[in-house]
């Protein structure tokens, strides 16, 4: 029972300091994330944009987004709007066709995802006798503000390949799933991307409402087919010397899940597709910044790691609930263990800190946003 008891002890200390050690890092760069630099200088509209929005069966939100890229206050002589028709049996390239967009249809018995049909799409648009500076992606039922290219074209013009915008919630007040999920967004805009924007690490792709320049696109070519193909691509373009820009004021309100099923089959998906790119780079982008001593690198390595992190607060927050029981058993069994129950370490006291942090930290972000 000793030998037992000792094993679970030593497994929860460890998994403990793993997980404090990764949380003291994420919190010691959204520091960063709570002074926003002002950016008030104007850019005279330059760059030229090919707006691609990726639809499979999306007939009931086509109109809305192609309504929305059609309003940005962005010169109309310097963007269009493609809509990809992928593997659809409903009436959505044929709405999209009625609103002026660009259709192209997709139809293939293999290859399906939202990966394959950009990289299908992007091949066509290099080959297109129009030439573009930019290629910028949407889901179909997003909406975009009117000043999402203006920022995209300031960004670009300061000398950055790839830009990402805020990714905001478009149903924040739905369902109490929905509100989770926004309040984790506008924590990850302001404490993450913000904070990694302030320091010059490179910022993540958020799977919409980013833009890449058509010259590097070409260059290192699409090839993100996975589930996560943005986190696929940002690991391409770290590993080639490439940082993701972040445009605060670029915003698209994105479509959350009303359900907790719609929430789990999507959770899962992310969490499937980061274990498979984080199989693939993450020990590539490792070696790299200890050889080059680069600390986007390691950073975008840490953050290709997120579902072993989860899982390890998982399993350290069971072995502690374990070892709990344990600490209060010996304590009912034997009352002279209660100079040992309530030892409060150095180690004892960061953990009670960083459960108060927990409820001050979500009030504070929202506070910062807004919202």
């Amino acid at each position: 029972m000793s030998i037992f008891k000792e094993l679970i002890h030593n497994t929860s200390r460890v998994l403990t300091y793993t997980v404090y050690i990764i949380s003291i890092y994420y919190l010691f760069i959204s520091i960063f994330g709570i002074r926003r630099k002002k950016d008030t200088g104007e850019v005279k509209p330059k760059k030229s944009f090919a707006l691609v929005v990726a639809a499979h069966n999306e007939e009931v939100v086509i109109d809305d987004i192609i309504e929305s890229l059609k309003k940005l206050d962005y010169p109309k002589k310097l963007y269009d709007i493609f809509v990809i028709a992928d593997n659809c049996t409903d009436k959505t390239a044929l709405k999209a066709r009625k609103k002026g967009s660009i259709v192209y249809e997709r139809f293939t018995e293999g290859k399906r995802g939202k990966g394959y049909a950009l990289e299908w799409m992007f091949d066509r648009i290099f080959k297109m006798k129009k030439k573009y500076d930019a290629v910028a992606i949407f889901d179909a039922d997003n909406l975009v503000n009117r000043n999402f290219l203006k920022e995209m074209n300031k960004q670009l013009c300061k000398g950055y390949k790839v830009v990402q915008g805020y990714l905001d919630s478009k149903n924040p007040r739905d369902t109490w799933i929905t509100g989770s999920y926004s309040i984790a967004f506008w924590t990850c805009n302001r404490m993450f991307q913000l904070a990694r924007s302030n320091l010059g690490l490179s910022t993540q792709l958020g799977g919409t409402g980013f833009c890449i320049d058509i010259a590097v696109l070409k260059k290192l070519g699409w090839g993100a087919t996975c589930l996560t193909e943005d986190l696929e691509f940002t690991c391409k373009l770290v590993l080639h010397g490439y940082k993701v820009g972040w445009a605060h004021d670029a915003i698209i309100y994105d479509e959350k899940p009303l359900t907790l099923f719609q929430s789990w089959k999507q959770r899962k998906r992310w969490m499937q597709g980061f274990a498979d790119v984080s199989s693939r780079y993450f020990f590539k982008l490792l070696k790299k910044s200890i050889k080059s001593c680069n600390f986007v690198l390691l950073d975008c390595a840490f953050y290709s790691i997120q579902p072993i992190v989860t899982v390890l607060i998982g399993i350290s927050a069971i072995s502690g609930v374990i070892q709990y029981f344990m600490k209060t058993y010996n304590l009912i069994s034997n009352f002279n263990t209660v100079v040992y129950s309530i030892n409060f370490d150095l180690f004892t006291i960061i953990a009670i800190l960083f459960s108060i942090l927990q409820f001050v930290y979500t009030p504070f972000v929202l506070i910062l946003e807004k919202n």
